[in-house]
């Protein structure tokens, strides 16, 4: 079946308020009087959701975030709930993100926490999967994403295709010098399709998409977004940039 393709930047930490709006409003402006088939959402820091929300007002991009709690309030120091992204106007959070992951110590458990908090909540996830450079030499790449997902899925029930998206992440070709085909990237992605038709059911997994998010860019978005079972992209650096991530967009309106 046809799935929407999703375009989700990432700005992870850069862009605050005053960059932010003007780099949203940019983006907007390139397809002011157009109109698009695919999603586009743009994911900035905490402090900056508010600007990119007024930056895409009227027209159809769309704002989330990079990370949430899995508790609701409280006393919870630094952190920010799925009520006040709501009210902050996302429609979107990320969660398990590699740099979460590596970074900041989240594993599994936490991430499914997370993921069905947003669900519950009523907001749409995007969970991060992915093995890094030496579980992809040691043949344990299928085994990492399967017991990752398969984390999350079992916090997970029913049909949720409308708000569940899985983001494929080769850490191990990011910044490491090594490249992950397309090729190699429908291999996995077909793969995480398999887990989620195993939980949910095969029509509930086809209607499910399933972003690449290994340094995807103008120059290799189309031999991508091509593969049968890549729904999209996770952008990071190609979407601090109006032009490149507008152009990513306009390759996948084109597919």
């Amino acid at each position: 079946m046809k799935r929407t393709f999703l375009i989700a930047g990432n700005w992870k930490m850069n862009a605050g308020p005053t960059e932010a709006s003007a780099l949203s409003k940019e983006i907007a402006s390139l397809w002011k009087d157009k109109s698009f088939s695919s999603e586009a959402l743009i994911c900035p820091p905490f402090v900056s959701i508010s600007s990119v929300v007024s930056g895409f007002e009227g027209s159809d991009f769309k704002t989330g975030a990079q990370n949430v709690s899995n508790e609701d309030n409280g006393a919870f120091t630094g952190e920010i709930s799925t009520e006040m992204l709501k009210d902050s106007g996302c429609e979107y959070v990320i969660v398990g993100h590699s740099e979460r992951r590596e970074y900041y110590n989240e594993d599994d458990e936490l991430v499914a926490l997370k993921a069905k908090k947003v669900v519950d909540s009523g907001l749409k996830v995007i969970i991060c999967v992915g093995e890094i450079l030496s579980d992809r030499k040691a043949g344990r790449a299928e085994k990492v994403v399967k017991d990752q997902l398969n984390t999350a899925l079992n916090q997970l029930d029913g049909d949720l295709s409308d708000q569940v998206v899985i983001a494929y992440e080769p850490v191990w070709a990011i910044g490491t010098g090594e490249t992950a085909t397309p090729d190699q990237a429908q291999e996995m992605h077909k793969f995480i399709r398999s887990l989620l038709s195993n939980h949910f059911g095969t029509e509930v997994a086809e209607k499910i998409r399933i972003l690449y998010g290994g340094s995807m860019k103008p120059d290799n978005a189309e031999e991508l977004l091509s593969q049968k079972d890549v729904d999209g992209g996770l952008i990071g650096g190609a979407s601090l940039k109006a032009d490149s991530f507008s152009r990513i967009l306009a390759i996948a309106e084109s597919i």
